[in-house]
């Protein structure tokens, strides 16, 4: 095989990990976005929780509070 065709051949065997590699990028790029969505949507939930037992605890009697929050 000459020097040439070998060489042509390497380009072609590049240029194909290339274009699998961007398709990989594009996979983990959209993985990514999904994950980031996902972790919105739970940080979301977490703080509306978070809010909805402030209130409950807020509304609970001033000496519920103290006797339920001290180890006597």
């Amino acid at each position: 095989m000459s020097k040439l065709q070998e060489l042509a051949d390497r380009v072609e065997r590049l240029l194909l990990r290339h274009q699998e590699q961007l398709r990989t990028h594009r996979l983990l790029e959209q993985q990514l976005a999904t994950l980031t969505q996902e972790r919105d949507a739970l940080r979301a939930r977490l703080n509306s929780a978070r809010s909805r037992i402030d209130t409950l605890l807020e509304r609970l009697p001033a000496e519920a509070r103290d006797t339920n929050g001290s180890a006597s």
